[in-house]
């Protein structure tokens, strides 16, 4: 009975083995969770962050590195034209470890290698490559010239591979690099701007848009792997964004040319026909600011003096080398700054008369004008506050005017009493509005600011207001009475100035549009109108005759104003014009500083020097832009003789002059942003 009871099977609890199989399975499930969880964040990690990753690896097993250069972004014109690219050169390199190496195990590779590297590359001497293989055996990194063209490059490897000398030169690689290239040379230099080694952009677009220009450079790593054997991983370069401009090379081109041709001939005619006084430039500066006033973008900028952005350095063109060797490196580097500056942008001056259309404006827009009003000038104002006369351009007077005729005229006088209807509230509001004392937002560095340089309403007194209704006694840029001149006669809109219209990739590819942008609103339709009227009779019949194209319905302002101090007879003349009248498609500013610096007694105050240079870009510019002209081919040409026998003849045209008595008045407080763009230090 024992027995039995010893072999009686024992039977097993299927309540405690299922538990412990459902815990095992549990177990399990929850391992390959944690499996799949595993392996789904390696394969996120991979997706999203593996090339960070590699590199980290691969700086761990680092062995060799080798930088691969990105290349800049093009700068491009309108129509495509490339006006700053980046060329490839080479660094000629020389491995003294490899070119021994194969002379122990090949005598003569040694004189046949240094003997091509002589013959492609005149910059190398043989004894420069012998010293560097003696003295320094085991080096594997050695430049023996730097920046070679690709042309020379080339040649090399031509050869290298021909019959002659195949598998008999070791030792020399290339080290590619960038240089950048401006194909036009002086171009539009200020706005462009250049960029100095290792791509950092100095002044202009350069410099406002050196991150966009600018990529990212690549790298081939050199590693060793786990069997020892030398890998390679390259990671490519990536190149900067082309940017595409609203600037035209051919207006460009026109506006600097009739820059130049008129700064040398006013240059030679006073200098021959006064041999005996001091040599006399064409001017201290002369600039042109030509937009597109439905848009803000900028057609051309241009200047004089200029510089060759391929030799920005370069002052032997203004200055001898007895001159240049006697100037200390301040010295240079504040003469370079000097001819560096975008006049358009970073000057600051009183604008004269080319003010008066916004005076006008102003009281049109706010009911003080209806413009049907009549004024007596009798050649000046006695202004309270002040103990003298404000004289006229005409001191005899000029007698009853309408608005027009003040315009026409350039009645300083009229534009006193229209000031006192208008009011210094008035005034200085609309200032304002038409973007007097603010910068315009244009995408360039070293846009002057002028708010300490114009009156507010506390210090507007009587005398300031009379004074700054024709222009005086307040400071403005280019760029700024360019800019708020469009509004007035593209029907009130105030655009945001520009340059860059696209960001392109190195395909071509669009990344960015950049659409125009309106600031604001100025003026009505209705007194746009009244005004674009008024500024064409100034063309037609008044002191803008000079600036006139025969065919062409032109208007615009001169202006002439007398530096401080006041009776130096020092003058700063100019002239904004659009045309066509009825449909405004493009505004040109041209302001000539000091015409004839240099010279003693020359009357330089006559808007008529401005209104030459802006005549001969209107006259070319207006056919370019597909402006039809009003006359045929035969009037076309009777016209054109008629001008030049009027240019040979003393002038009818009332021409524009200053007075020396316009009041020094307490100038505004000054501004220390008021100042051109900072001096660059390399």
């Amino acid at each position: 009975m024992a027995d039995n009871n010893n072999r009686r099977r024992i039977k097993p609890n299927n309540k405690i083995m299922k538990r412990m199989q459902r815990k095992l399975w549990l177990v399990f499930g929850v391992v390959c969770i944690l499996f799949v969880i595993l392996i789904g964040r390696v394969m996120f990690i991979q997706y999203t962050s593996g090339d960070k990753y590699e590199k980290i690896i691969l700086a761990q097993q680092h062995y060799d590195s080798t930088i691969i250069p990105f290349q800049r972004g093009d700068i491009i014109d309108a129509r495509g034209t490339v006006l700053a690219t980046s060329v490839d050169v080479y660094n000629v390199v020389l491995d003294s470890k490899v070119l021994n190496a194969k002379e122990s195990k090949k005598p003569g590779t040694i004189a046949a290698t240094v003997k091509l590297v002589t013959e492609c590359f005149e910059e190398i001497d043989e004894d420069k490559i012998k010293k560097q293989l003696s003295d320094n055996p085991n080096s594997q990194y050695f430049i023996l010239a730097k920046k070679v063209s690709y042309e020379e490059m080339a040649k090399f490897e031509e050869q290298k591979e021909d019959d002659s000398h195949k598998g008999s030169i070791f030792g020399i690689w290339f080290e590619k690099e960038y240089i950048r290239q401006y194909p036009y040379g002086t171009l539009a230099a200020a706005t462009i701007g250049y960029a100095s080694g290792g791509n950092v952009g100095v002044i202009g677009l350069e410099n406002k848009y050196s991150n966009v220009l600018n990529g990212v450079n690549g790298r081939t790593y050199g590693y060793l792997n786990s069997d020892s054997n030398l890998e390679q991983t390259t990671i490519d370069a990536t190149n900067g964004y082309n940017i595409v401009l609203s600037l035209d090379v051919n207006i460009q081109t026109i506006a600097e040319k009739a820059v130049a041709d008129w700064n040398q001939k006013t240059m030679e005619e006073w200098n021959s026909e006064h041999p005996d006084e001091p040599e006399a430039f064409g001017s201290l500066h002369t600039a042109v600011l030509i937009m597109n006033p439905n848009s803000g973008e900028i057609l051309a900028m241009a200047q004089y003096p200029s510089f060759d952005l391929n030799n920005p350095r370069d002052l032997s063109t203004y200055y001898s080398e007895e001159e240049i060797s006697a100037m200390t490196e301040d010295e240079k580097m504040d003469k370079l700054n000097q001819i560096w500056q975008n006049f358009c942008i970073t000057y600051t001056y009183e604008p004269g008369s080319t003010f008066k259309p916004f005076t006008v404006a102003m009281g049109l827009e706010t009911g003080a004008l209806n413009g049907d009003e009549t004024y007596f000038c009798d050649g000046g104002e006695m202004v309270p506050g002040y103990d003298k006369v404000i004289h006229c351009v005409k001191k005899t007077g000029h007698g009853q005017e309408t608005i027009a005729d003040a315009l026409s005229n350039s009645c300083n006088d009229a534009l006193m009493q229209m000031s006192y209807v208008i009011g210094a509230e008035n005034f200085t509001n609309y200032q304002s509005v038409f973007g007097f004392g603010q910068k315009t937002g244009i995408d360039l560095t070293g846009e002057a600011s002028t708010v300490g340089l114009i009156y507010n309403l506390e210090k507007m007194s009587t005398v300031n207001l009379a004074t700054n209704s024709f222009g005086q006694n307040f400071n403005t840029t280019m760029i700024q009475l360019g800019t708020g001149f469009c509004s007035l006669v593209n029907g009130g809109y105030l655009y945001e100035p520009h340059l860059v219209t696209k960001v392109t990739d190195s395909s071509g590819n669009t990344i960015q549009e950049i659409e125009p942008t309106i600031l604001k609103r100025t003026i009505s339709d209705e007194t746009g109108d009244m005004l674009k009227g008024y500024l064409e009779y100034v063309v037609s019949n008044g002191t803008g005759k000079t600036a006139g194209v025969p065919g062409y319905r032109i208007g615009g302002k001169t202006g002439t104003a007398e530096k401080l101090p006041r009776g130096n007879h020092k003058y700063l003349v100019s002239f904004i014009g659009f045309a066509p009248v009825d449909d405004p498609q493009v505004v040109v500013y041209v302001v000539v500083d000091e015409p004839g610096v240099g010279a003693i007694g020359n009357n330089q105050a006559h808007s008529s020097f401005a209104q030459e240079i802006c005549h001969e870009i209107f006259k070319q510019i207006l056919p370019y832009m597909g402006v039809e002209s009003s006359l045929s081919e035969e009037e076309e040409a009777e016209a054109a003789a008629s001008l030049t026998e009027q240019a040979q003849a003393p002038a009818e045209a009332p021409v524009e002059e200053a007075t020396d008595d316009t009041p020094e008045t307490e100038a505004p407080e000054a501004n220390p942003e008021a100042v051109p763009e900072p001096d660059v230090q390399e």
